[in-house]
């Protein structure tokens, strides 16, 4: 007859009973043996650490069907993604923190294409090695009118390596009023510092002339640069220098002109109820040498950044050694030339592009959505926590994001939920915590002691509202 151990922490099981286990068998042949080894041992620690606390729990949780229960659920927690897909309910089209543009469903599509082996840097007809920048150059030539282009992994990379290419160890003037900011990593100071070449700061934060430019050429200028101030605007007296006028200076010295223009676009965003906001095209048109822009902003592709310009610079740009560094991988490159494609064809752009769709999203289709969803959110509230929240649907204003024209608000609606009571921040919190626990999470903002779920970005009301039934503010 076997012995009765002397103290609850004998009960605990060995590492090698547990793995004989048959449930725990059967979570080695999906996971792995040694995976399953680590969790087995981290569960048996927990509960030799939980006896000391509360042992009547501790050795129910050391029944065979429990302790298997508790080990699948370690193991599936550790194998579940970190990265994973999230509703962007906060009213901030291209959230940085969130992905910046949702991709169109032909670059999805080219993404999985090119995910095995590809022709990345193959000449098919020559049967040599080719130039992975030969998938989107030409694209990029005919979208924009410059004679050459090249791509890296995103527009601070763009800046930093034309900077690097073009005026290493030489002056490059550039007003004080275009010394943006953008986030707490790109300052143009330090990315010109980091490229090897000298800022020379002209003009005020307000105004800037083209005599300032002319007046800092010198011996040791490399180039003339502007810079789109994206993400502030500066009002009242002001006065800057448009590409146009700087081109005729820059080619009266004989040095390239850059430009900067940040989000970037590809067509003309009036036409999307947007202000204008100058395209690649004009800024090459006007004169501009060498233009860099982002992907993953206005333009709705993944994240890089674009070269474009004049042939012999971009050649000189493409030698410089930190080109390899700054390159796009396979599956980057089909993505953008995939969504490079789409703008062939301007006049369906707001169907295919979901970023351009989006933004030009009208207010009177966002409200009736959010009619619709009001009634279901507050019954799935209702369920969860009683009548502790009002729900309804507010007018709102939604904004582009990522640096993108940012004193643009766009007419929105949202569903408001209001905790009653006198804890009003604790409620708030738990119903944020409820939804971003979600196993699609649903990410809103809080104003005014609510929580905001803007619709603008929701177009899968369906999957929204076939998890809300998991919803658990309990």
């Amino acid at each position: 007859m076997t012995k009765p151990p002397n103290s609850p922490r004998q009960s605990v099981p060995s590492v090698d009973r547990v793995l004989n286990m048959t449930g725990v068998v059967a979570l080695a042949e999906i996971h792995g043996r040694a995976t399953v080894t680590d969790a087995v041992r981290a569960v048996i620690d927990a509960s030799r650490a939980a006896i000391g606390t509360d042992a009547e729990a501790a050795l129910a949780g050391l029944e065979e069907g429990a302790l298997t229960m508790r080990i699948e659920a370690r193991l599936e927690a550790a194998a579940a993604p970190s990265l994973k897909p999230v509703y962007n309910l906060t009213g901030t089209v291209l959230h940085t923190n969130l992905g910046r543009a949702p991709l169109p469903a032909e670059a999805i599509a080219a993404m999985t294409e090119a995910a095995g082996a590809a022709n990345l840097e193959y000449d098919l007809r020559s049967g040599k090695r080719g130039d992975r920048d030969s998938h989107l150059e030409a694209l990029l030539a005919e979208l924009t009118g410059a004679e050459a282009a090249t791509v890296v992994n995103n527009n601070a990379a763009a800046v930093l390596l034309v900077l690097n290419s073009l005026a290493m160890r030489k002056e490059v003037p550039v007003s004080r009023g275009e010394l943006i900011e953008i986030g707490g990593a790109f300052r143009i100071p330090d990315i010109m510092s980091r490229a090897g070449a000298k800022l020379v700061e002209i003009g005020t934060t307000n105004r800037t002339h083209l005599q300032d430019y002319a007046e800092a050429i010198g011996p040791k200028t490399a180039a003339l640069m502007k810079v789109h101030t994206s993400n502030y605007s500066v009002e009242g007296f002001t006065k800057s220098v448009s590409g146009k006028e700087l081109s005729g200076l820059a080619r009266e010295h004989n040095l390239p002109l850059i430009e900067d223009l940040g989000s970037g676009t590809l067509v003309d965003l009036a036409r999307f109820g947007l202000p204008h906001e100058p395209t690649a095209a004009e800024t090459v048109a006007a004169g501009v040498d060498v233009v860099t822009f982002s992907g993953d902003k206005l333009l709705g592709g993944p994240q890089a950044g674009l070269i474009v310009g004049r042939r012999d610079l971009i050649a000189r740009i493409k030698k410089n050694p930190m080109k390899r560094a700054l390159r796009l991988d396979k599956v980057t490159i089909a993505s953008l030339a995939a969504v490079l494609r789409l703008y062939r064809d301007p006049d369906r752009l707001a169907e295919r592009v979901p970023t351009l769709r989006l933004l030009a999203r009208p207010e009177a289709d966002i409200h009736a959505a959010a009619e619709r969803l009001r009634g279901p959110l507050a019954h799935a509230l209702g369920d969860s926590l009683g009548d502790g929240f009002e729900v309804s649907v507010i007018a709102c204003q939604s904004q582009i994001g990522s640096g993108s024209q940012p004193v643009e608000r766009l007419p929105s609606a949202a569903i408001a939920m209001a905790p009653a009571g006198k804890r009003k921040g604790a409620g708030l919190k738990r119903l944020a915590d409820a939804f971003r626990a979600l196993p699609v999470p649903v990410i809103g903002r809080v104003h005014d002691d609510a929580l905001l779920l803007d619709l603008r970005c929701l177009e899968d009301e369906a999957g929204f509202l076939a998890q809300l039934d998991g919803l658990n503010l309990k």
